[in-house]
């Protein structure tokens, strides 16, 4: 595991209340009509698991990897506080050992790596569902670092971590039915169903 990833998010989560809140994102939210009472879902880098939560209280089955011991131990508190159970695990996702074929929804939001990183990355959450499972995507996009200037929000500040079509579309082609990439201000979001086999 990254150390200093981990002491990043551990900082980050540390002291009162939740860092980005206790309410699930928007993106997320808006596709519910994928996402049934009884379907297995992954959901990497959830943090104190405002997004995990929010899925097993509609009923999916949740399991949730963070780098940060301190993001884990909150979103298990989360799902309790809500009487749900969330399988979250302390885990660096470069090197976590990912399941094959495994799960329904793969959740990926607001989750950055280096280019030298996110093909593996893309790679093992689309080997992680099952076939014509979803996968649901939000992130900054290069553009983000032109928005930051005027408005003063979030995200990477370097372009290497930031999405752009090209990048996206040159892991998920092939691998992804219908594949489609949308710019949402200061953000890409892409959602489409793997092919299934046979």
């Amino acid at each position: 595991m990254s150390s200093e990833q981990a002491e990043f998010w551990d900082e980050r989560y540390r002291g009162e209340g939740f860092a980005f809140g206790t309410a699930p994102n928007a993106f997320l939210a808006s596709q519910a009509r994928y996402l049934k009472p009884g379907l297995h879902a992954l959901v990497p880098g959830d943090g104190q698991g405002r997004n995990g939560v929010w899925l097993a209280q509609r009923g999916l089955v949740v399991d949730s990897v963070d780098i940060s011991p301190l993001g884990v131990a909150a979103s298990k508190e989360l799902a309790k506080a809500r009487g749900v159970e969330v399988n979250a695990r302390v885990g660096d996702l470069l090197t976590w050992d990912w399941p094959v074929d495994r799960y329904d929804v793969v959740a990926a939001l607001y989750l950055h790596f280096f280019d030298s990183d996110r093909p593996q990355m893309h790679h093992a959450m689309l080997d992680a569902l099952k076939p014509g499972g979803v996968l649901i995507l939000e992130a900054f996009s290069i553009e983000q670092l032109e928005y930051k200037k005027v408005h003063g929000s979030g995200g990477p500040k370097i372009a290497d971590m930031l999405y752009s079509e090209p990048k996206l579309a040159a892991v998920v082609v092939g691998k992804l039915d219908g594949f489609g990439f949308g710019i949402q201000h200061h953000a890409a979001a892409a959602l489409r169903s793997r092919v299934p086999c046979g």
